[in-house]
């Protein structure tokens, strides 16, 4: 049965994170994950994944000053970069979370890929006595222009090259059609080194029960592959968060349909 991730970045965000936390658990997802939460005390939003039950899957590193959008692959800002790695690294474990997306920010080029690539080198350094892993995610061209990491099989060569195994790629369905198409063969490709699934209607990237992907086709080719992670919505809702959790709730009704069956 394939379980579901509620992105608090997008879903619920008018509400504090705490509040947040427990409207998806209500709502009925499995586990939740959050762009930034660092101005949240950890131990707040620690005692609200207690309280409900649901991990904390993954956040970001901060985006850095204003029009920034991540620092890693950004040449001369390397101190900065590890900085922010590690302060990162150091929320996530305090709230039990198990992954921090490491954001490369917007370069291109050569330098840019070897500055990336060492400070990937050192947040998976950091990262493995704290058991975490570190994602690296494409973005598509159209809503990050000039972003460096944009393709997974560009993401795959620089996982392959650093050779950590706690360095995995954050699979984004809506980016990765809107950039590439073929998802289903493209997440068969990239199975040995996926870290995080996530989901949302393209191209619009409302929820994930319209557009052009049939999610329940690509959550059937993921159970084939024998993903058994919560799959993160990392849509943005067109009205109120409850109003759009329709599909949420048809997947909840199949599957205990199939339970009873």
């Amino acid at each position: 049965m394939m379980r579901f991730s509620a992105n608090l970045g997008f879903l619920w965000a008018d509400l504090p994170l705490p509040q947040a936390i427990r409207a998806a658990a209500c709502a009925g997802f499995d586990a939740v994950e959050c762009h930034w939460p660092h101005e949240v005390p950890p131990e707040q939003v620690a005692a609200e994944l207690r309280e409900t039950g649901l991990p904390m899957l993954g956040i970001n590193t901060r985006r850095g000053n204003p029009g920034e959008n991540g620092l890693s692959a950004l040449p001369g800002r390397e101190a900065e970069a590890r900085a922010e790695i590690g302060r990162t690294l150091d929320y996530a474990a305090a709230i039990g979370c198990p992954a921090v997306h490491v954001m490369a920010g917007f370069a291109e080029g050569q330098a840019a890929e070897r500055a990336f690539r060492a400070n990937l080198d050192h947040a998976c350094r950091l990262a493995r006595p704290l058991g975490i892993t570190i994602l690296i995610e494409p973005l598509n061209r159209y809503d990050a222009p000039g972003y460096f990491l944009t393709g997974s099989d560009q993401a795959a060569r620089i996982i392959e090259a650093a050779g950590h195994d706690n360095l995995r790629l954050m699979f984004d369905c809506y980016h990765l059609q809107i950039m590439e198409g073929d998802i289903s063969r493209r997440l068969r490709a990239h199975r040995d080194i996926l870290g995080h699934v996530q989901i949302a209607s393209v191209p619009d990237r409302g929820a994930p029960d319209r557009g052009e992907l049939d999610y329940r086709h690509i959550c059937a080719v993921l159970e084939d592959l024998g993903w058994t992670r919560p799959i993160g919505a990392e849509y943005r809702p067109d009205r109120p968060t409850d109003e759009t959790l329709g599909w949420l709730h048809e997947r909840r009704l199949v599957a205990k349909q199939a339970r009873v069956g």
